[in-house]
């Protein structure tokens, strides 16, 4: 199990839902890639409102409906394994946002880790 505490990079990838890779959605295909290098975890994040670059307005209230809603992928782990992991967007993202920040992991750890073990079900 990837432990995480200290120190790490936040990494987020801002695009729209609608955005694809070889027909699958963008987002998918960078929370796969995240996984398939290890990265201690990527979660996405559906927006309801936004605007880019293009400036276009996307919204999801019901008068003004978007087909193109704005999507948030993050993913957090040490710097190292972030940066590492940055050519790989390079070659996915041809139009969206990609933001590093520094943050400090306070809690990562798994079900199945043996210092989660009977803190109940709403253990992280």
């Amino acid at each position: 199990m990837t432990r995480l505490n200290g120190r790490a990079l936040r990494l987020t990838v801002l695009i729209g839902e609608n955005d694809r890779w070889h027909h699958k959605p963008l987002y998918a295909e960078i929370v796969h890639r995240a996984h398939g290098a290890g990265l201690a975890g990527a979660s996405v994040f559906h927006g309801i409102e936004g605007f880019g670059a293009s400036t276009l307005v996307h919204t999801s209230r019901l008068l003004s409906l978007s087909e193109d809603l704005p999507v948030a992928v993050v993913i957090v782990d040490t710097e190292e394994r972030v940066r590492a992991f940055l050519p790989q967007l390079d070659e996915l993202v041809a139009e969206g946002l990609v933001t590093l920040d520094d943050c400090e992991v306070i809690r990562y750890i798994g079900r199945d880790d043996p210092q989660a073990r009977g803190k109940g079900e709403n253990s992280l």
